[in-house]
């Protein structure tokens, strides 16, 4: 058993001890009534204090069986098996002594109900004091005879072995009423190391989660800062100096704003947008009469969450195979909108298409977008890439998270 195997909190653990023994305090009660012993309010205290005193002995029953918590259940099942036959022996004779004169009380109102005297003699005999029979005789004699009644033994005095037999009988009773709690305790106790189990679980596949987040996150970094360098390399040898300083400033304001954010968490639709707007004027210093960039997105839509930087991969496969494919004028578009309460997101560009001889996966990218789609919302998100009607185009189905 795991070392972390959680204890029961004592409030959980003394309520099931009450409710056990409240329910059979009811249970008893009601059996009284029906029965017709009366004493109603004496049987009724003596029967609340075996009970407390019971309460008493399953708590500390409770302190012994916490000791085996983290013990296997074949453990946990003997211990209590025998740890509650001593605990029933006490409760047990508890009873008989709380009960103890009762059962005069009861005697004698027998014997006043029937008209008869019924008493226990020095040694415990119970005896029944019956009219002497009349006699021939001496009228005077007889009357004396008659005025000492003749004293019969209805029942011995119950010897040791009768006493424990009567214990024991009893005993048995409160042994399985002590097996029962011990039952409902060890099945509570399984229950709440099952749950901490399932927590432990999920905080370990939350944690890989966010591991694998994390990495397909980190790719699409020194994918972009390759592409990037690449094109301020060019810009520098071909001797255009403002052109490159431009597009270290749009750098810089690109990575202040991609870095802000937690690497697994998700951001607005608003800011990733955004973000990619300004991956695309970084573009733009390269292609300053063939890129075009539109955007539709719906007021209604900028505060839905989506992954950070997830359509950074989408818009860099435009530019590449679409804008940098191309001789004319190439537009990139990004278009958000809601379709029967999912969240839609396309990134298309009306350039070449796909390239000659590629399969259409666009390597890593389309493939680091589906990877994070899968591990962030599993099979509720889909991706669909292709040829549009012009250039190519792909389509992001998404739930709507707020």
């Amino acid at each position: 058993m795991n070392s972390t195997t959680p204890h029961l909190p004592a409030r959980t653990v003394l309520g099931s001890i009450l409710a056990v023994w409240g329910i059979y305090f009811l249970l008893v009660t009601v059996r009284g009534e029906l029965s017709g012993f009366g004493f109603e309010w004496e049987m009724l205290w003596r029967r609340a204090l075996v009970c407390a005193i019971g309460m008493a002995v399953t708590a500390v029953m409770w302190l012994i069986l916490r000791l085996f918590d983290r013990r296997a259940l074949a453990a946990k099942v003997t211990v209590a098996a025998i740890i509650a036959f001593p605990a029933a022996i006490a409760i047990a004779q508890t009873n008989q002594w709380v009960f103890a004169n009762i059962q005069e009380k009861i005697e004698k109102r027998i014997g006043e109900e029937r008209g008869i005297a019924i008493r226990r003699d020095e040694s415990g005999n119970l005896l029944v004091d019956l009219p002497r029979p009349q006699i021939a005789g001496d009228v005077e004699e007889a009357a004396e005879d008659l005025a000492l009644p003749e004293s019969v033994v209805i029942a011995p005095a119950p010897t040791a072995m009768d006493k424990w037999r009567m214990t024991f009988d009893i005993a048995l009773g409160r042994y399985f009423l002590l097996l029962a709690w011990a039952a409902l305790y060890i099945a509570t106790q399984a229950r709440a190391q099952a749950l901490a189990a399932e927590r432990e679980g999920e905080r370990f596949r939350s944690a890989a989660k966010a591991a694998e987040l994390r990495s397909l996150r980190y790719q699409v970094n020194p994918h972009f800062l390759f592409n990037t360098l690449n094109s301020l390399s060019a810009l520098v040898m071909t001797g255009k100096s403002e052109r490159a300083e431009e597009m270290i400033q749009t750098i810089s304001r690109f990575y202040r704003h991609s870095l802000a954010d937690e690497s697994t968490g998700d951001v607005t639709l608003a800011d990733e947008v955004d973000l990619q707007e300004h991956y695309l004027e970084i573009e733009a210093v390269r292609f300053p009469k063939r890129l075009r960039v539109q955007v539709d997105l719906p007021r209604e839509l900028e505060h839905y969450r989506v992954p950070g930087m997830i359509l950074q991969p989408l818009v860099e496969n435009s530019v590449k195979y679409g804008v940098s494919a191309s001789a004319r004028p190439v537009t990139v578009s990004i278009v958000a909108r809601e379709e029967y309460g999912r969240l839609v997101i396309t990134v298309a560009d009306d350039g070449p298409g796909v390239p000659a001889g590629h399969s259409g996966g666009f390597g890593i990218g389309l493939a680091n977008v589906r990877d994070r789609l899968e591990a962030r919302f599993g099979a509720e998100a889909t991706v669909t890439s292709g040829p549009g009607l012009q250039g190519y185009e792909t389509e992001l189905r998404l739930p709507m998270v707020k």
